[in-house]
């Protein structure tokens, strides 16, 4: 079979190749409610269960949603699909060759298929698939059979994507339908499946958990064989577990314990594949969690600007974000806090010198070394949940809301995706943060 893989920067312009996918097969690994009102200011009630559709204006401007069915689509988009870009190697990534037909998500002249933002409506108990290049969804899936109320989604760098459900359990979904199990999967929101009748589901992981919100890829070790990532990993937290999954079943690989009481919000991998997470519970800190010995590092969370979202940056040092920003600074593990500057959930970097946060109705762009704004867009509503594509484009998912918006730093220019359902997710959705995040090493005090 042949697969098109998709990686870009706001400054990339040159075309490059495909190469060929590998198939694989379905595996169901492993095997309460509970958790914190999770809303933000500016926040709206969640959509109704109507096609989706898109619209595009100049920020500042009002923005109507197309009130069409999902197959209509921007009038700036490329009608023979996706572009395909050089992104020029992502850093501290081995080069691909792939028989010199260039990668898939490989460092050199390597391409990446991670042209999808994946969204979770937590209101409807799904996840949606969307091509952030014609902003049309491409699937809606169920997260769970049943109650599952999934937040945060992570994306690794074969394109595919884990989804983590509140109240317990992970499912993994391919982004490419030549990997799936058979032809029966969702076409768009519109077309979701009965549990049992997605194809493209490839395990889900029950978990028993008051709270299971984390969840963060490896990247994995690329293979020129394949052209393609394998042995990724994926961890997560149930409660007061640290869990590492094996990406291709599912499994629980390592079980590793925090401190009893603790209530994990969120987390992200950096480049060597160590585990950074908040926790929330009987002490307010950021832990690190070793991916070669496990063992675990606690620090404090700074004091005046709080944390919701995290993220790691391309030097491997980790973010939080809430009432604006905190870089942790590996090299005495102190933070550097710009208090203020901004305010609303999660948080991402571009890769080079800027990290993006809401701010009311807003998204705001932030000097990673000065902690200084340097970019406001307008955006029609407050942004709960804030994600960088590969083509540079600034994503932002409303909170508890229907639409997601995606902005562009040169122009301004807004774009409007409508017809989520009760939308609530700000981690990794598209894999950028993955590809970009640097290795920092240890934390020294």
């Amino acid at each position: 079979m042949t697969t098109r893989f998709m990686a870009a920067t706001a400054a990339a312009c040159a075309l490059v190749l495909a190469c060929g996918g590998s198939s694989k097969t379905n595996l169901d690994g492993g095997g309460g409610s509970g958790g914190a009102t999770e809303g933000g200011p500016g926040t709206s009630s969640g959509g109704g269960d109507s096609p989706p559709s898109s619209s595009s204006t100049s920020s500042g401007s009002t923005v109507g949603a197309d009130e069409t069915n999902g197959d209509d689509v921007n009038d700036d988009q490329n009608d023979d699909g996706p572009v395909f870009f050089d992104l020029g190697g992502f850093p501290d990534l081995p080069p691909a060759t792939c028989g010199g037909k260039g990668g898939k998500g490989g460092g050199g002249t390597g391409a990446v298929e991670l042209a999808y933002i994946w969204v979770a409506n937590s209101q409807q108990n799904t996840i949606s698939k969307i091509n952030t290049e014609t902003m049309e969804e491409e699937g809606r899936y169920m997260a769970k059979p049943a109650n599952g109320d999934p937040s945060r989604t992570s994306v690794n760098l074969n394109g595919d994507v884990a989804v983590a459900n509140r109240n317990g359990g992970i499912a993994k979904f391919w982004a490419n339908p030549d990997d799936c199990n058979g032809p029966n999967t969702s076409s768009g929101g519109a077309d979701i499946r009965a549990w049992d009748d997605e194809d493209c589901r490839a395990w889900f992981h029950e978990l028993a958990c008051g709270s299971n919100r984390p969840v963060a890829w490896t990247r994995g070790v690329w293979s020129d064989a394949t052209c393609s990532y394998h042995s990724a990993k994926l961890w997560t937290v149930c409660d007061s577990q640290v869990l590492l999954l094996d990406g291709e079943t599912g499994e629980t690989e390592q079980t590793v314990m925090i401190d009893a009481g603790s209530y994990a919000y969120g987390g992200a991998a950096d480049a060597d594949g160590n585990f950074w997470g908040l926790n929330f519970g009987n002490s307010s800190e950021i832990f690190r969690v070793d991916h070669e010995d496990y063992t675990v590092l606690e620090f404090p969370l700074p004091n005046s600007v709080g944390a919701y979202g995290i993220t790691v940056d391309q030097e491997g040092r980790p973010w939080v974000c809430s009432n604006g920003v905190a870089r942790f600074n590996l090299d005495d593990s102190t933070w550097s806090e710009a208090p203020g500057v901004s305010s609303g959930g999660g948080c991402m970097t571009d890769g080079v010198s800027t990290i993006w946060h809401g701010n009311g109705a807003s998204i705001v762009g932030i000097d990673t070394e000065t902690l200084a704004v340097v970019h406001t867009i307008p955006v029609p509503q407050y942004t709960h949940g804030i994600s960088i594509d590969f083509a540079g484009k600034v994503w932002g998912v409303q909170g508890s809301g229907s639409q997601a918006y995606r902005a562009d730093p040169e122009t301004n220019t807004v774009d409007t995706f409508t017809g989520l359902v009760g939308a609530y997710t700000y981690s990794d959705m598209t894999g950028f943060a993955l590809s970009t995040a640097g290795g920092g090493g240890v934390p020294q005090n």
